[in-house]
C-alpha cells in the first residue's frame, strides 16, 4: 500500500528544511453524516514523529482539533546529504504510517 505521507526536504549547509502532509480524514467525532444523521466515529492521528537517521528530531502530540490532511513544517540542524529522515504518524484508532527519505 502507498504511503499516506508526503515529505519533503531541503538542505542549506547543516539545516534540513522539512515540509511534511499527512493524508488523513481527522474525524473529531462531533460530526453527523448528511445522509443518516449518525455521528461519525472519531479517527485523528494521536502522535507525529520525525527522526534523523533514527534519533528523534521532532514529536507532534496531536487531537482533534487539527484539520483534515495536516500540514507541518519545520526545520532542524545538524542535517547532511546521505542522512535518512523517517516520518511516522499513529493514530486513535491504531492505524499507523511510516515513510523514510534519504536528504540530498
Amino acid at each position: 500500500m502507498a504511503s499516506k505521507i508526503k515529505v519533503k526536504v531541503k538542505l542549506k549547509g547543516d539545516v534540513a528544511e522539512v515540509k511534511s502532509l499527512m493524508l488523513h480524514p481527522m474525524e473529531t467525532g462531533a460530526r453527523k453524516d448528511p445522509d443518516t444523521g449518525a455521528t461519525i466515529p472519531a479517527h485523528h492521528i494521536t502522535e507525529l514523529t520525525f527522526s534523523n537517521n533514527g534519533q528523534t528530531v521532532m514529536t507532534v502530540h496531536c487531537s482533534t482539533a487539527v484539520s483534515r490532511d495536516p500540514y507541518f513544517s519545520f526545520s532542524f540542524s545538524g542535517a547532511k546529504a546521505g542522512d535518512t529522515l523517517a516520518v511516522r504518524w499513529v493514530d486513535n484508532t491504531g492505524e499507523s504510517d511510516t515513510v523514510e527519505t534519504v536528504l540530498g
